[in-house]
């Protein structure tokens, strides 16, 4: 399982996952930026010092400038010089103009939509009940409902980030890294069409209960009911994306 300080270092330990690869330059560009796009870290947030985001990607300090140079041209960072400097994120989602949303929706088809829920229903549920089967040290629980407390309190205009940090933490608690890759593919693959719908604050109450039960089900240890809670979240929210979206 996941080491506790793995975790607690940047937020999210899956954000900066190595780099595999031979395209080193490549991934690493792709690494950052899935990070980046998944909120973690978010808006306004300094990346880790150089030495210790090269060491988490397992690439060189000089291919790391470079996928930084590129992002920053990009303009999803913006490097600062001196004693208080580093790579700041300065990308930040927002819902897409109607415009924008019609050509999202044009984009995708039911059957598209399908797949991806499906597989976020596998990843997601797989890993929940992952979770409840193993044996939470004090400091790993603590994180979990650290998660919950944070989602589960967010305002709307925050409230898609510290979801994305909830669920990537059951993954990341693990300690299964091809989990924790699958599980930022399928969140990935939804983000840019949560974003397209908006929060309400029944739909975010609805949510709360559920992330109560999936957490509670993980710590008292049983993996068929947190199956079935994560299931349930993600059935909801597969719902509403449909009725936007289709």
């Amino acid at each position: 399982m996941a080491q506790p300080e793995q975790i607690e270092r940047t937020g999210s330990f899956a954000a900066f996952r190595p780099v595999r690869s031979g395209n080193t330059f490549e991934e690493t560009v792709e690494r950052l930026l899935q990070a980046i796009k998944l909120g973690m870290p978010g808006f306004g947030d300094k990346l880790p010092p150089e030495r210790e985001l090269a060491a988490q990607l397992k690439i060189s300090r000089v291919t790391l400038r470079e996928a930084i140079r590129a992002l920053q041209e990009a303009g999803y960072v913006q490097v600062r010089r001196g004693r208080y400097g580093g790579a700041f994120v300065t990308y930040q989602p927002s819902s897409p103009r109607r415009e924008e949303l019609e050509r999202l929706v044009a984009d995708i088809t039911a059957e598209e939509l399908d797949d991806t829920l499906t597989f976020r229903m596998a990843v997601e549920c797989g890993a929940a009940q992952a979770l409840a089967s193993a044996a939470l040290s004090p400091a790993q629980r603590a994180i979990l409902e650290e998660r919950l407390h944070d989602v589960n309190t967010a305002t709307p205009e925050d409230y898609r980030r510290l979801d994305t940090a909830f669920h990537m933490s059951i993954a990341e608690l693990t300690g299964s890294s091809l989990l924790v890759d699958a599980c930022a593919d399928a969140r990935l693959r939804v983000t840019d069409l949560l974003y397209a719908i908006p929060v309400l604050d029944r739909n975010i109450e609805h949510s709360a209960a559920q992330h109560a039960a999936i957490v509670a089900a993980i710590v008292s240890g049983d993996p068929v009911s947190a199956w079935r809670a994560m299931a349930e979240h993600l059935q909801g929210t597969a719902a509403l994306l449909r009725g936007f979206l289709t």
